[in-house]
């Protein structure tokens, strides 16, 4: 972009936080929390202590609770609200948003009911208006402290995706452009659902070969889907596919591990999201990917099982059990 433009991030958990902060640093932004209290301390102690913990933001960072103020003078808009509040929300901000603006989506999740991505939604809710993806791994924490990591920017149009990357990049955050959207959107919610599975093999202590066999044949699984979804497979090689894997299955900031790990332990799923205070998209995806699975016919093993676990009462050592019954058949393929 020749110019700075005005950028809009609808969302101010710790991801949207963690974005709008990076994105202050060249450009005008304002954030929008739909509590009052949250947009108050963004802008006038420049923190978000319920989400971003003491991690000080960008002080040129503008914050509202009112969603007219924050969408109605974008340039860009960044979403960066959780699936089940998605579409609700962007229908709040749509009469306010000009005509043609970008809008790039930073959640990981699937809409439940409609199983569909999230650039779909914007498709629905706001037609006319190109809509991208940002994807990678991208541990909020960790791009607070200051350590270097990337993403894909996906656009329908490539020179879209070019023309934005300097909106979010910095020297430490670098951006990538590229132009399949399916592949790099349906990365994120997916690796979310394999995290589980990850989490639940660290919780069973079944060692590293057993967690590098987990992330392995959840790619293959990711790749399967993605590719029949319409995704490319070397973006499931990339940032957004293995890279956003490999990060959610191992890190301790994985808030979708964590869940796996705590139903390694026998606890359910209502008693371990009711301690949590951000959203694990996996948990609900898993049951989109499931439905997805059928549709499709495309056989998950790993992401049948963790729905199993999460929505059937399965115990994990017995989802582990099932896994390893199966007989292998060539590599490429499920099982």
């Amino acid at each position: 972009m020749a110019r700075p433009v005005n950028v809009a991030v609808i969302g101010a958990g710790s991801w949207g936080s963690t974005m709008a902060s990076i994105i202050a640093k060249r450009n005008p932004t304002i954030i929008w929390a739909r509590r009052d209290e949250i947009a108050r301390e963004i802008a006038e102690e420049h923190t978000n202590s319920g989400y971003t913990g003491e991690h000080r933001l960008n002080e040129k960072l503008r914050a509202t609770s009112d969603i007219e103020e924050a969408a109605g003078q974008a340039d860009v808009l960044v979403m960066a609200v959780p699936s089940h509040g998605f579409r609700g929300v962007l229908e709040e901000a749509a009469p306010h948003v000009r005509p043609w603006i970008p809008v790039v989506s930073l959640t990981k999740g699937l809409e439940q009911e409609t199983n569909k991505r999230m650039t779909q939604v914007i498709g629905e809710v706001l037609p006319g208006h190109s809509a991208g993806v940002l994807a990678g791994p991208n541990l909020a924490r960790e791009i607070l402290d200051g350590y270097a990591a990337a993403a894909l920017l996906a656009m329908p149009d490539g020179h879209v995706a070019l023309s934005l990357q300097d909106v979010f990049r910095t020297t430490m955050f670098r951006v990538y452009a590229g132009s399949d959207v399916v592949g790099a959107e349906i990365s994120g919610p997916l690796k979310n659902v394999f995290a589980i599975a990850a989490g639940m093999a660290a919780g069973l202590s079944t060692g590293d070969n057993t967690l590098s066999l987990v992330i392995s044949r959840s790619l293959s699984e990711l790749t399967r889907i993605g590719m029949k979804l319409g995704g490319e497979m070397h973006t499931f090689a990339g940032l957004a596919g293995a890279g956003d894997l490999i990060a959610t299955c191992i890190s301790k900031l994985s808030r979708n591990r964590t869940v796996g790990i705590e139903l390694a332990k026998g606890r359910s799923i209502a008693e371990i999201t009711a301690e949590m205070k951000m959203v694990a998209e996996g948990v609900k995806t898993s049951r989109v990917v499931e439905e997805l699975s059928r549709e499709h016919d495309v056989e998950l093993p790993i992401a049948h099982e963790v729905f199993c676990v999460c929505h059937e009462s399965k115990a994990p050592i017995d989802a582990f059990a099932g896994l390893l019954r199966r007989r292998p058949t060539h590599e490429l393929e499920a099982g």
